[in-house]
């Protein structure tokens, strides 16, 4: 079973990523190894207008996360009241958008909102709206798996006792989703953090997300330095995860 699992895992995702690391930290690549190590990519990635690409990158992911674990907690809840045939159809709206290419997604919300009354083309927020529409699938679903396991009984309880239905929902749902709630944000996040395919149609020039400016790098040729900037978006993301993991480890022990 160990022997499947690394000859799957090492060559599909291990080996990627070494030779990306590998690259990031090379001047030549003419063999079989990199040679000429250097730290000069990073300091590229991590200055000017890389170090501004990745706080874009950041900004909309945190804004994307938030909205859409906004709205898919909300029509999860409403969702959760309907008869089940009205619940499908919410669940296959929700997951529409990432059932088609990501492309298509970005070319609906550029024609949505390139005329009044709401005109976004030209503004970071286009940008926003486009990531949110894409995560927002996870986290409806994400919330709707944990509400069709969550034990009525305690809602019931507090409802018993006099407890309005907004206090129920502040005071005892959400609480006892929080576990769900957070893994739903990291996800969000981190696939909000490595858009690209939407993102293109949309940006604006001084809206410029960090997978925009690898893509920049990497077709006029300077790998090296893309690759380097792709580890800093990888590690960056690998970091909000590790916070969000911890806050979700907490919140299952409460």
């Amino acid at each position: 079973m160990w022997a499947l699992f690394l000859a799957l895992f090492v060559p599909l995702f291990a080996l990627p990523l070494l030779v990306v690391l590998g690259a990031s930290l090379a001047t030549h690549w003419s063999g079989v190894l990199p040679s000429g190590p250097t730290l000069d990519h990073y300091r590229t990635a991590t200055r000017g207008e890389a170090l501004q690409a990745l706080t874009t990158s950041l900004v909309t992911a945190v804004t994307a996360s938030l909205l859409a674990l906004t709205a898919g907690t909300w029509a999860a809840l409403a969702g959760a009241a309907l008869r089940r045939r009205q619940r499908r159809f919410l669940d296959a709206l929700f997951v529409l958008p990432v059932a088609v290419p990501s492309v298509v997604v970005g070319l609906a919300v550029l024609v949505a909102f390139s005329q009044p009354p709401v005109l976004l083309n030209g503004t970071r927020w286009i940008v926003v709206a486009a990531h949110t529409v894409l995560v927002t699938a996870f986290a409806h679903q994400s919330v709707s798996a944990a509400l069709g396991r969550l034990d009525p009984a305690y809602a019931q309880a507090a409802a018993s006792l006099g407890a309005r239905p907004a206090h129920v929902l502040r005071r005892v749902t959400l609480p006892l989703l929080l576990p769900s709630l957070t893994a739903a944000a990291g996800l969000c996040f981190a696939l909000s953090m490595g858009e690209l395919s939407a993102t293109m149609m949309l940006y604006p020039p001084d809206w410029t997300p960090l997978p925009v400016l690898i893509h920049a790098a990497t077709d006029r040729g300077a790998l090296f330095t893309g690759s380097a900037v792709a580890v800093v978006l990888m590690a960056t993301t690998l970091l909000v995860l590790s916070a969000v993991s911890r806050i979700r480890t907490r919140a299952s022990y409460r």
